[in-house]
This record gives C-alpha cells, sequence and structure tokens, in this order.
C-alpha cells in the first residue's frame, strides 16, 4: 500500500459471492459498490454488482472461440462468475464452487490441483489457485472500471483490505494471503462479522451510539452459503468515550444457505419418486436455491413449481416437475435449521464411518441453533460464572436477508432470556462486509471509531519431554502459549522457554494448537497437557547449522519468537541462543494435523 494511496478497498472473497468496495480517503463518503464485469452467457458481458465465487473449466473444445473472453482478456479458456454459476448444475464436473471452504479443509491437500472434486473432472486447480483467479477478476475489474490506465489509480498503490471468517486459522490465513500474493494484491485481512459491523458503523456516521450503550453486547450472526459464523462484540469505556472490542468468535462450521438448498432438493426429490442422477440432482439443487429465496419472503406466492431436464435425449419432454409450497419450505428451513431449543442444547457429535468420499468436512449437526447455544454459553460468560446474553443482534449473510429466519433467531434469542434484543438495522448483507471492510481502513485512518480486536485465539505449541522410552506410553507433552488471545497485530515478542532446542541437519516439526477460550494465558504459561485445546496443522522447518555435518544432527538451544503481523498472520521464529541466527517455522500444509 502506497502512502500516496487515493482509495480504500474492501474486498469480500466469499465462499458463494464475491465483491468489492471503495471510497476515496478524503471525501468521509459511505463506500459504494463496484460493478463487476463477467461473462454472463456464451460470448455475453455483463456488469454485476458482485461476482459468483465459481470457476468454470470446460473440457478442451467444447466451447467455442472468444465465447469466454472479457474485455481485458482474450482467448480465454476458462472464466469466473455468473457463467460458472450457471454451468454448475449442467456440468458439475467442470465447475469449482466453495473453493474458500477448502482453503481451511485439514485433510486436503491445499496447495494441490484437486478441485473440482468431481471424479470425472479432465482439468483441476488447486483452492490456492481458485481463490487467485477470483481475486485476480476483481483486480482486473478495478482497473478496468476505475484506473483506466492511471498509474497512480492502480490497486497495488491503493490501501486493500481483504475479509476471511473470523474463524479461520493460522494456515487458512495464510493461504488466502498466498493467493492474494499469485494476484498481484498484497492486502491486510480483516474479519468478515467485523466488517459487516464497520458498514452499519459506516452507515450510522456518529448516530451508533445511541443504539447500543455501555456494557452491552451485540451478536453478529454470519449466515452465508457454505458457512455460518458467530462473534460478540462488546461496548467498553475507552477513556471517557464509548468504545468497541471484539471478545468472541465461534468455530468454523461448514454449515449455512447451501445445505437449505440440498435439504429442499431432497423434499422434491421424494415428491418425484424417482431417483435422479448427478446432473439432474446438480439442476434440482440450484432449482431449489432460486425457488428458496422467492418463498422465504414475506410476499412470497404460495407455491413454485420447480422443472428438471429428464434423463433421456428428449429434456423438454422427458422433464420432470414438483411443487414447492411457501409453507413446506418455511418449515423445513424453520424446524430443520432453526428449532426453538433450550440453551444447554449441545451440538450432536454423530459416529463417522471409516470409509468416506473425498470432499469438504461438513459440519454433522446442521441445527444452527445447537452451535449458537453452544456459542453464548461459552462467549457470554461473567466473573460470577452467570450468562449475560446480547443486548443487540446484527445480521450479515445472504441467507439473514429471509424475513421469517430473522424472527425466528429473535425468537429462539428471546426464549433463552434476551427478551428485549435490539435489531440493528444493516445495509444489503451480501455486499456490507466489502463496503466494511473499506470503512475499516478509514477507521485505521483516524476517520471513524476502530473496533479492538487483535487475535481470535490464544495458540500453543507443545514441547516433548526427553525421557527413555516406555513401550505403549507417549512421551509426556507440555503446551506453552505463543500467543495470547486479543493480542494486537504488529506485534512481537519473545517466548522464555527454558532448556528449549531444536535438532539441526535434519527437518523437525512442532505440534501447534489453538482456543478460542482459554483468554488469560500469557505467553510463556506453561501446561501439563493439551486438553481443550484445537490441534492445527504442525509448524516444521528444517535448520541448517555448522554444528550439523558429516550427516550427523546437532542439539540446538532455541527460544522462540512470535511475531503478530500487520496484516493478520501469525510468524513463529526458532531463535539461536548463541548467535543472532534464527529459522522460521512454517506451517504443514500438506499433512493433517
Amino acid at each position: 500500500m502506497s502512502s500516496s494511496a487515493r482509495y480504500v478497498i474492501g474486498i469480500d472473497l466469499g465462499t458463494t459471492n464475491s465483491c468489492l468496495a471503495y471510497t476515496e480517503i478524503e471525501s468521509g463518503l459511505a463506500p459504494i459498490v463496484l460493478a463487476i464485469p463477467q461473462v454472463s452467457a456464451a460470448g455475453e458481458v455483463q456488469s454485476l454488482p458482485s461476482l459468483p465465487s465459481f470457476v468454470y473449466l470446460p473440457s478442451p473444445g467444447s466451447v467455442a472461440a472468444k465465447s469466454l473472453d472479457l474485455p481485458w482478456a482474450k482467448n480465454r479458456d476458462f472464466c469466473v462468475g455468473q457463467y460458472a454459476l450457471q454451468q454448475g448444475p449442467l456440468q458439475p464436473a467442470n465447475v469449482v464452487a466453495s473453493s474458500k471452504s477448502w482453503l481451511c479443509s485439514t485433510s486436503a491437500e491445499r496447495l494441490a490441483d484437486i478441485l473440482p472434486a468431481d471424479e470425472d473432472a479432465q482439468r483441476r486447480i488447486s483452492p490456492v489457485k481458485a481463490a487467485s483467479e477470483l481475486l485476480s477478476h476483481l483486480a482486473a475489474a478495478w482497473e478496468s472500471q476505475v484506473a483506466k490506465g492511471d498509474p497512480e489509480l492502480a490497486l497495488a498503490k491503493q490501501q486493500l483490505i481483504l475479509t476471511i471468517p473470523a474463524s479461520f486459522d493460522p494456515v487458512a490465513r495464510e493461504l488466502t494471503l498466498r493467493a492474494a500474493t499469485e494476484a498481484g494484491l498484497s492486502p491486510t485481512l480483516l474479519e468478515e462479522p467485523q466488517a459487516a459491523f464497520y458498514a452499519w458503523l459506516a452507515d450510522q456516521g456518529d448516530n451508533w451510539r445511541s443504539l447500543v450503550g455501555p456494557g452491552d453486547s451485540v451478536l453478529v450472526v454470519d449466515i452465508g452459503g457454505g458457512t455460518s459464523d458467530f462473534t460478540l462484540i462488546s461496548t467498553e469505556d475507552q477513556e471517557g468515550s464509548l468504545g468497541l472490542r471484539r471478545v468472541a468468535v465461534g468455530d468454523h462450521i461448514l454449515l449455512g444457505g447451501d445445505n437449505m438448498d440440498m435439504a429442499l432438493a431432497a423434499a422434491v426429490q421424494g415428491k418425484l419418486g424417482k431417483r435422479l442422477n448427478t446432473r439432474q440432482l446438480a439442476s434440482l439443487v440450484h432449482s431449489c436455491r432460486a425457488a428458496k429465496e422467492s418463498l422465504l419472503v414475506d410476499s412470497a406466492p404460495a407455491s413454485i413449481k420447480i422443472t428438471i431436464p429428464g434423463s433421456g435425449s428428449s429434456l423438454v419432454g422427458g422433464s420432470l416437475s414438483a411443487e414447492l409450497s411457501a409453507e413446506e419450505t418455511g418449515k423445513l428451513m424453520l424446524d430443520g435449521f432453526l428449532p426453538l431449543c433450550p440453551l444447554a442444547a449441545e451440538v450432536e457429535r454423530t459416529p463417522r464411518s471409516g470409509l468416506r468420499t473425498q470432499g469438504l468436512d461438513y459440519e454433522s449437526d446442521p441445527v444452527l441453533s445447537h452451535h449458537l447455544a453452544s456459542f453464548l454459553r461459552r462467549s457470554c460468560v461473567q466473573p460470577d460464572g452467570s450468562l449475560k446474553l446480547p443486548a443487540a443482534l446484527l445480521f450479515n449473510g445472504g441467507v439473514t436477508k429471509a424475513p421469517a429466519l430473522r424472527r425466528r433467531l429473535v425468537e429462539l434469542l428471546a426464549s433463552w432470556g434476551a427478551s428485549k434484543i435490539r435489531i440493528l438495522a444493516g445495509a444489503d448483507p451480501d455486499l456490507a462486509v466489502a463496503r466494511g471492510a473499506a470503512w475499516f481502513a478509514c477507521a485505521t485512518r483516524g476517520k471513524g471509531v476502530r473496533i479492538k480486536a487483535g487475535s481470535p485465539r490464544s495458540y500453543y505449541v507443545g514441547i516433548e519431554s526427553s525421557r527413555p522410552a516406555i513401550p505403549g506410553f507417549p512421551a509426556p507433552l507440555e503446551t506453552v502459549c505463543v500467543l495470547p488471545f486479543g493480542a494486537e497485530e504488529g506485534g512481537s515478542h519473545r517466548i522464555p522457554v527454558k532448556g528449549l532446542a531444536v535438532l539441526a541437519g535434519e527437518e523437525v516439526q512442532f505440534r501447534f494448537f489453538a482456543s478460542p477460550e482459554r483468554s488469560s494465558d500469557a505467553p510463556g504459561d506453561r501446561f501439563e497437557d493439551a486438553e481443550g485445546l484445537n490441534e492445527l496443522p504442525p509448524l516444521h522447518a528444517t535448520l541448517e547449522h555448522e554444528a550439523a555435518k558429516d550427516g550427523r544432527a546437532a542439539v540446538i538451544p532455541v527460544s522462540l519468537e512470535v511475531n503478530h503481523t500487520e496484516v493478520g498472520t501469525l510468524q513463529i521464529w526458532a531463535c539461536d541462543k548463541a548467535s543472532s541466527r534464527r529459522w522460521r517455522l512454517e506451517f504443514d500444509l500438506r499433512g493433517q494435523a
């Protein structure tokens, strides 16, 4: 980001849709959304407010020459956006979807060409490459629509904020930045629920302090196409003025609108009375998505006719149809995904099969009410052990546009004791994250209130005790806190761990853990085990040292240095105690934790 930046820019790299918003730094105006040119049909280009996060990789020779061209790219053999979305139901083996969710899948080789995951796919790219193509398209749209050849307006010279789920772990953050780098971008990362809140701040101006009071907390419910995210933002006194702090983030939940579409598709398939092939089922899910958006509004029609192509050569004559009513849609969505339940309800973990197809690690419990209850129970605890539920609610994500779902969430919170919860009226949930990201950039320049946040989790490394091996008993493992919850970006510190050493001359690994709940641990605090911690992909390094020679490893006494970077990533270094040499510990991006 150049010091001469004229614009601040927010990019929402969404699971289902992506968009870009911007405003001039000196204008003080709320961000506006960029219209994004994209292929909307073969040989046609249309500008739309969002870019569907789909990549179409047609089989060689299957599309006409120049049919996927853009004003800035000729002779293309792929496309992203609206036309790619349309091809999903028709050619599932040629369309990459939900690439963002794959970035946080520890069971996948995220740098390998694995998408589309369909076994019939002829062309594949990596999750990182898919994200990079989406970002490259947004960057090219900016250059085409705004910069228009002016080098001073080039995207690389503006202040750029890229949003991620609050639940993204350090590996997913690192991979997101890698995708941005491949697209020629150097962004700062911002959590999506915070960005949605910044969009609300941008719309409210100085009036926001009249809508939330001292000691209040705001629950941000972000339900998108593929994921759900919960965040708590509290108000607090900051030097005599009402300020904001992000105090809790939820788990990464692969559960959202896509699940609802599939549930509707299953209901309609039951009415059809026959088993559908892969192409028909994909078409049915797509049709149910469109029907859901029409049937969950207050002025919905009584029903919508769902039609899908037949499996034979006569696609019109052999088509299949069934009615989907607004009543059954609402019942399935509310009773299936957001039923009323007690605050003590637990997330249900069902036993998993030993054999399964490769794919995303989808949430086994589809009841969002259970996940929300679990989040609030662990995030709203007061010092005396009581629960203080949120005073206000902010919706984000395309699913929350449905009035019936909003009313059910309010009803659910009221049944748990938040009977006077206030609804913070926000802008279009599909565009709020990008707009809020741009407004956050303004806040970093002193042009608005800034939410204090820092690290969304505490992080730990494991230290294995040195002792003789005993059959059947693993070596004891201690854990050491290396970054506390809430640690601000841009800081670095050394971890005072006595007796720590690493092996030079061969690859070594460090077990790595995280917790969203343990907010009181400090750097250097040691614990006898990893109980209650979530294990992440390990850190690894190959350390070269003059003491390691002739094929023999050497033990090097080290300390650990942690850098929570300005852009929102985590770096851990092993520092030689006898010299100024240090080695960065890299994440193992290909293996499982």
